[in-house]
């Protein structure tokens, strides 16, 4: 190369990284990869469209009860709490635990009966805390939104799109209570009786690599396989939202959106794995 052509190189050189992360192939129904710290959308598929979220808006459910503090108050389960279908944390009438145990339950197995109780606890009812969820998006800048309850199970009329659950998870990642359960790999429920069965969180890609530090996997057969994770590495944060998609995609397409958003290759991925997952 001549002394001419040189400098140009060089300059090309610090322009271009040398193994940038590569945009990855996502065949889920809709997607979004934003920026945790900034809101910056660093991906987007379909991310408005309409569509069932299922068990993903738990985030929601767990951020007003978080940001509605006095975490350590007992809350006694009632019959109308377990009225519910699987999964289930199996807590009885007359039983009681602190809000902070129910949330690590609702977000490391995403209990339904759990997310009834804490809705009920915080607003009087299911409905009146379903319109609470609605509002507090709208109150995020999210204009998509209509939620009926707090646990994701289909209902008429309930829908999100992966940019408004973007809003919800960037203010949960804000949440140092939230942010530490929701990178818990595994959690003892301590049951009234004194029984403690482990609990262990269903995201895939928490316990597969160390870059990713949370948050909510959802499922039904309206919604589809769903999943909103995080990630930080090398001072970044992102968050990426991937709603219909399969069993055999949903872990790799999310690892493969938050890789890409945290500039890793993915030559370097198998590095990143956690070898007990």
């Amino acid at each position: 190369m001549t002394a001419r052509l040189l400098p140009a190189f060089l300059c090309l050189l610090a322009i271009i990284p040398l193994q940038a992360a590569r945009i990855p192939e996502i065949s889920a129904k809709s997607a979004i990869l934003v920026d945790a710290n900034t809101g910056k959308v660093l991906f987007s598929k379909n991310d408005t469209a309409q569509r069932a979220v299922a068990s993903t808006q738990k985030l929601l459910t767990a951020l007003i009860v978080a940001e509605a503090g006095n975490l350590d108050k007992r809350v006694e389960i009632e019959a109308a709490d377990t009225n519910c279908e699987p999964t289930k944390i199996y807590v009885k009438p007359g039983q009681s635990y602190t809000r902070l145990q129910l949330l690590n339950a609702l977000l490391v197995k995403s209990g339904n009966d759990v997310a009834r109780t804490l809705a009920r606890d915080n607003a009087g009812s299911v409905s009146a805390f379903a319109d609470k969820m609605t509002q507090r998006v709208r109150n995020l800048g999210g204009t998509s939104s209509n939620f009926e309850n707090p646990n994701g199970l289909p209902a008429k009329g309930q829908y999100s799109t992966a940019r408004d659950m973007a809003r919800v998870a960037r203010m949960a990642y804000r949440n140092p209570t939230l942010r530490e359960i929701m990178r818990t790999k595994n959690y003892n429920f301590r049951f009234s009786s004194g029984n403690v069965v482990p609990l262990r969180n269903t995201n895939r890609v928490l316990r597969t690599y160390s870059f990713c530090n949370g948050m909510k996997t959802g499922y039904t057969d309206l919604a589809g396989h769903c999943l909103i994770s995080s990630g930080s590495y090398n001072g970044r944060d992102v968050i990426a939202v991937v709603l219909g998609s399969t069993k055999s995609r949903i872990a790799d397409e999310s690892a493969k959106l938050l890789a890409y958003g945290l500039n890793i290759p993915s030559s370097k991925l198998g590095e990143l794995r956690i070898s007990q997952n």
